[in-house]
């Protein structure tokens, strides 16, 4: 370990060792379940990984070693694999093998890439742990980037390029480390993004006492294939650089990374923005659905009939060479409205024609979408209501209990993303003599869309007068609903 370090421009490398009695290091490996933590440590003693992965074996000219060494050193690569194969095959407790990686076969220290596989192998295993937020790439508007027009397209994600523009988008007084993975199910590459503040790129940098590795200095960047869109688990908020609090200087650090983003895909003449999509949630299979590069991002809820290929082309609405067969749903829906029981009465077990009756009606409204099994729920769905409330005449009657003046309350505390979401809008000009009231509504659950579709299917929710966004078709996790459709573009939350 070098003794003098000298600053610079170049990014933190996958090879740099932080030291094993370091805190992070325990607590990075402790979350890990024992089973994860033994797989993990079988591929860093994968011949491939060697180069960044190495530990610690019996010196070939020393092969005396200390008889009181708890764990002492393999003589090869083979004794260490057989080794933890026999623990990952026997039982025992996760500290022996914490315990045993950190004291004995990895004692010189952990490198920067071990530490990036140990987060994400634990962010394969809680795939819940980080919240995601959807942003398109744009290209610039001819008004910001030339008087010609723009045509639409996918920029091109080379990731050795896009990692080299990103860095020298970052402060030189700050040193990022970066790592690449690709999704074992999911066709997206994930992009870790480790940052220190410092200008050293060294060891000695990352052994200090005062350099930290919370969380708030890592987070993680998805690159769906064949999409606009990048999945970013950080808050969009800036925070004033002048601020004096820690998370308050960490999250002006993260924003100046989320500014690089897409000047790291832009080239000369084709420059691009991020825009918001008011599309947040936990499960990434839900984004990949809603803003992938499939045709699910426009056909929510019941319009996702359209996105299954059938080799007769029935479901292309376009085709009017082939014979549209008729629908068998409105035939089925009339004869079952003729058979319904009539009465006020309420019956202690419903008729078996009521209930396929709406289970007919939700695959309608849902379509193939908004299913318990599908595994692509949204935990939470947050609206504003700012439609109009319907207008009387009230002119000539007079309140005989008039209520004082009311001041606005002026609320104290920051607010969040989502309410200000809501709230955006909120100050437009309204016709006169309207009435919009703040009514906002809230889902929240494991699958959100699904238990609407259950609601439906129990006869709670009206599947006939029930709202095109209630089935999800808007693709949104947030929006304002004003005449009845969310606001964005063509009426819809893209």
């Amino acid at each position: 370990m070098s003794g003098l370090s000298i600053p610079t421009i170049f990014a933190l490398a996958s090879t740099q060792l932080l030291p094993s009695s370091h805190p992070t290091v325990h607590k990075t490996f402790a979350r890990l379940s024992r089973p994860s933590l033994l797989s993990l440590v079988l591929d860093w003693l994968d011949e491939r990984n060697q180069e960044l992965t190495a530990p610690y074996l019996i010196p070939d000219d020393d092969e005396e070693f200390d008889a009181q060494d708890l764990y002492p050193p393999a003589a090869s690569l083979d004794s260490l694999r057989e080794t933890y194969s026999e623990l990952q095959a026997g039982k025992g407790s996760k500290r022996d093998v914490v315990d045993r990686v950190i004291e004995g076969d990895w004692r010189h220290g952990i490198t920067l890439y071990q530490l990036a596989m140990a987060d994400m192998q634990y962010l394969y295993d809680h795939p819940a742990s980080q919240k995601w937020t959807a942003l398109k790439l744009a290209r610039l508007s001819r008004e910001e980037e030339s008087p010609d027009p723009a045509p639409k397209s996918i920029p091109r994600f080379h990731p050795a390029t896009f990692l080299r523009n990103l860095q020298n988008e970052v402060l030189p007084d700050v040193k990022a480390h970066y790592n690449l993975d690709r999704h074992a199910s999911l066709p997206l590459l994930i992009l870790r993004v480790f940052i220190i503040e410092s200008p050293y790129n060294t060891s000695l940098a990352l052994a200090q006492k005062h350099t930290t590795f919370d969380t708030s200095k890592t987070f993680y960047i998805a690159f769906p294939d064949d999409s606009p869109f990048v999945y970013v688990s950080l808050t969009t908020s800036l925070a004033s650089s002048g601020s004096s609090n820690p998370r308050s200087e960490n999250k002006s650090v993260r924003a100046l990374v989320l500014e690089g983003i897409p000047k790291a895909f832009s080239r000369p003449r084709e420059r691009y923005k991020l825009q918001p999509t008011n599309m947040s949630a936990r499960n990434l299979a839900a984004l990949i659905d809603r803003r992938g590069g499939g045709k699910t991002n426009a056909a929510g809820g019941g319009w996702s009939i359209y996105t299954e290929e059938k080799k007769d082309g029935s479901d292309n609405p376009l085709n009017t060479q082939l014979p549209t067969p008729e629908p068998s749903l409105p035939d089925d829906m009339d004869q079952l409205n003729q058979n319904l029981p009539r009465g006020m009465k309420r019956r202690a077990h419903e008729d078996n024609n009521i209930v396929k009756r709406r289970k007919l009606l939700a695959q309608g409204r849902f379509g193939n979408t908004a299913k318990a099994d599908d595994g692509k729920g949204i935990e939470r769905f947050d609206i504003r209501l700012a439609d109009a409330f319907p207008s009387f005449n009230f002119a000539n009657t007079e309140d005989e209990y008039p209520l004082p003046d009311e001041r606005p309350v002026k609320r104290k505390g920051r607010r969040s993303s989502i309410t200000m979401v809501l709230d955006d809008g909120a100050g437009e000009e309204e016709d006169a003599g309207e009435f919009r009231p703040d009514i906002r509504i809230t889902f929240q659950g494991s699958h959100v869309f699904a238990g609407v579709r259950e609601l439906v299917e129990a006869g709670v929710v009206d599947g006939m007068r029930m709202p095109g966004w209630m089935t999800g078709e808007e693709g949104v996790s947030c929006g304002v609903v004003r005449e009845g459709r969310i606001r964005g573009e063509r009426g819809s939350g893209l």
